[in-house]
């Protein structure tokens, strides 16, 4: 359901269903959740993408599991959107930099995992919908990795009229961090990979937790001394005094050089 590369750095994930558009079911949320704990345990791999096989990135839920859940109770319901949120939550909260390949539609809950990725590069091919509403169901477990993405004002429009929108309007929300030509795609995210390759490890997780624990804070006293805190514990580390070294003596990092 998924394939798994590893290679100079860089892990790379695919959701490879594309007879189905690469929805998903409770066992491809189960498998996805499973990769993304091992790809943030693996030392070795120091960034991820997540990509999809076919011509879409990710439909949503996989008709056959809907059809499953047609029959489900409330308690069935919500284990299997337990399962679904935690996934979400483990790519969100993995330590290393994360970036969502889109090359193709992202609908109803592919949109969630385009949105709970730290960057997403899209081309004009890709097409967005929070198609829930005209089921009759709610963007629910989405909804705080999207939100985050696009706003509350945007969520509005979106979410209740369930239209689909392009590459140029994500683009203009925040679905997409960027937006280039499908020939372009694969050199554009290797030039991102090759600026995140270039930072420390221990400084991604550090600086992915401040973006979390900061966006939103009214900037008072409490949050001043949260950021000194950070600042002081980081360029005391190993990997932040290795770093400010490197730079004086105008030499690459250890772990950009291979030698950590």
């Amino acid at each position: 359901m998924i394939t798994v590369e590893k290679n100079g750095g860089v892990g790379r994930i695919t959701l490879n269903r594309p007879e189905v558009r690469n929805a998903f079911d409770d066992a491809l949320i189960a498998e996805l959740t499973k990769t993304f704990q091992q790809m943030d345990a693996d030392v070795s791999v120091r960034a991820v993408v997540l990509a999809g096989n076919g011509p879409a990135f990710c439909a949503g839920a996989d008709l056959n599991w809907m059809k499953r859940m047609a029959g489900y109770g409330y308690d069935e319901n919500l284990r299997d959107a337990r399962g679904l949120a935690e996934m979400l939550s483990t790519l969100d909260r993995m330590d290393k930099p994360t970036i969502a390949r889109v090359h193709g539609p992202a609908f109803a809950g592919g949109t969630g995992l385009v949105a709970a990725c730290d960057i997403a590069v899209g081309t004009p091919e890709a097409r967005f919908c929070f198609s829930e509403a005209k089921l009759g169901l709610s963007p629910a477990t989405i909804s705080p990795y999207v939100m985050r993405a696009i706003g509350g004002r945007a969520a509005s429009r979106y979410f209740l009229t369930a239209e689909v929108f392009d590459a140029q309007e994500a683009l203009r929300i925040g679905m997409l961090s960027a937006l280039v030509p499908a020939a372009e795609l694969d050199g554009f995210i290797d030039s991102l990979l090759k600026h995140l390759l270039a930072g420390g490890s221990a400084a991604h997780a550090r600086i992915k937790d401040l973006i979390h624990d900061v966006a939103g804070r009214t900037i008072d006293d409490a949050l001043k001394a949260d950021t000194a805190r950070r600042i002081a514990e980081v360029r005391a580390s190993d990997e932040g005094r290795e770093g400010i070294a490197s730079f004086l003596e105008k030499r690459k990092p250890k772990w950009a050089s291979g030698k950590s």
